[in-house]
């Protein structure tokens, strides 16, 4: 799908920080947590845990925010947060609705 641009101006910076995010995500298919056919995360899905699993992350990410490292860590560390909240996004709208 191609992707369209967008006319709107941002105030926050956002289309740049949206590009850098995808960026991310992108570094972690080639990283080491997946080189494997599965990464861990799918397991944990699979499994039936995703959603604390994500959530948890995105607490534990969250709370050490500037408490750990470097401004860059922490800034990483808000990486980590957006990332496994778009994964709990993805296993929200993967559930049947009950």
């Amino acid at each position: 799908m191609a992707k369209e641009i967008s006319n709107v101006e941002y105030k926050f910076n956002e289309g740049a920080l949206i590009n850098e995010f995808q960026a991310y995500i992108d570094a972690t298919y080639d990283g080491h947590y997946a080189t494997n056919k599965f990464q861990s995360t799918e397991v944990i899905i699979e499994r039936g845990h995703g959603t604390g699993f994500c959530m948890g992350n995105v607490d534990k990410y969250s709370n050490r925010y500037g408490k750990k490292g470097s401004r860059d860590d922490a800034r990483k560390d808000l990486m980590k947060v957006l990332h496994y909240a778009l994964i709990q996004l993805y296993i929200h709208d993967s559930e049947k609705e009950e």
